[in-house]
């Protein structure tokens, strides 16, 4: 290996990026030791080895959606509050539809890198693309996964412009992920005993963007990440994993593993949701580890932000849930600001929550 002095790790970043093959194509290749830009610093490994095989009894709160509305509406607030995540189940999709999304997602992913890398073009800002690691260029360490990035609305690229393996799945998706945060977010929104509407009145549904990721099997897990821990900018997340473990979510000191539950849906805060409910609603850290199994980690994230800003192009808490009692713990803040700051950097936590803290 070159010494630290000869090693130029921009120029090794610049040429797996040019080469198109992805994380996918590197795994399948047989590689068994990483590219050294994928491992992290010390400080993050010996984070992993001390993860949650103590809190494999701890688990995010599961919430059945077909429960009495006044008792999941409590479930919901404690949850977003106390833990930032949760699982719902009955949520009104079918096995079906999930397993066909999962299954069409995984197809994208196991095409030949040659076909896929006809979608390594384009912005990040919208459209559909392939690519490894969105902050790639930006991040201190790149991280062990392959997304298809499909910007829904309020720009929707021509259907033609997604895959055709997973243009059906993908469409539909949309659609089913939207009308779950669209049920969750009038729950949430009661929690904060606004009207049932107030959320979807205030656009917090109509800025989405549907990510399918893989993990593919890492050679050296230990010493690279699936996804850095981060939290989410947006108002709301709405995640379908298949059965490969992976994903885990700060809770107190703990990092607790997240175990799927067969049919359900995760469900996370954004820091735009924890902004605007004043901190009452909390977004959370979490993150994935690098996939030690042979069967590759899929999840579908889909994330729902806002498109009607004030006329002020500013935003902050939302005034009816400010009194002198609970005065706002935010300043405002404007959407430039807000946008510079996703996009300026690589995967962190919560750092724009903490430049308008009051």
């Amino acid at each position: 290996m070159a010494s630290a002095a000869d090693y130029d790790r921009m120029k090794k970043v610049k040429e797996f990026d040019e080469s198109k093959m992805g994380v996918k194509g590197l795994s399948d290749s047989g590689i068994t030791s990483i590219p050294r830009f994928f491992i992290h610093p010390p400080q993050t490994l010996s984070q992993l080895k001390s993860s949650s095989s103590s809190s494999s009894s701890i688990q995010i709160p599961v919430i059945d959606l077909s429960d009495h509305r006044s008792k999941v509406v409590d479930q919901i607030r404690v949850a977003c509050k106390t833990w930032g995540f949760f699982q719902v189940i009955n949520h009104g999709v079918t096995m079906s539809v999930l397993e066909q999304t999962i299954n069409a997602i995984k197809a994208f992913h196991d095409q030949p890198p040659q076909e896929k890398a006809k979608l390594y073009v384009g912005d990040e800002k919208r459209g559909v693309r392939f690519a490894v690691n969105n902050d790639l260029y930006r991040s201190e360490a790149a991280t062990w996964h392959d997304h298809l990035q499909v910007w829904m609305a309020p720009e929707p690229p021509e259907v033609e412009q997604i895959p055709e393996i997973c243009r059906r799945e993908v469409v539909a998706w949309d659609l089913h992920g939207k009308n779950v945060a669209e049920s969750v977010m009038e729950l949430l929104s009661e929690g904060l005993g606004l009207e049932p509407g107030k959320f979807k009145e205030l656009t917090f549904s109509e800025h989405r963007l549907l990510v399918g990721i893989c993990y593919p099997h890492c050679p050296q897990p230990d010493l690279t990440m699936g996804i850095a821990s981060h939290t989410d900018s947006v108002v709301l997340t709405v995640l379908l994993q298949n059965h490969v473990p992976g994903l885990q979510v700060k809770h107190g000191d703990e990092w607790v593993d997240v175990k799927p539950v067969p049919g359900g849906l995760i469900i996370n805060a954004g820091d735009f949701l924890q902004i605007v409910s004043n901190g009452e609603y909390q977004s959370i850290q979490h993150r994935v580890l690098a996939n030690p199994y042979k069967e590759p980690r899929i999840s579908i994230v889909m994330f729902f932000n806002l498109i009607k800003w004030k006329e002020s192009d500013s935003y902050g808490p939302l005034p009816e849930l400010l009194s002198p009692e609970k005065p706002a713990i935010y300043r405002n803040f404007t959407k430039q600001e807000y946008l510079d700051d996703i996009y300026s950097k690589g995967l962190n936590s919560k750092s724009f929550i903490q430049k308008i803290t009051i």
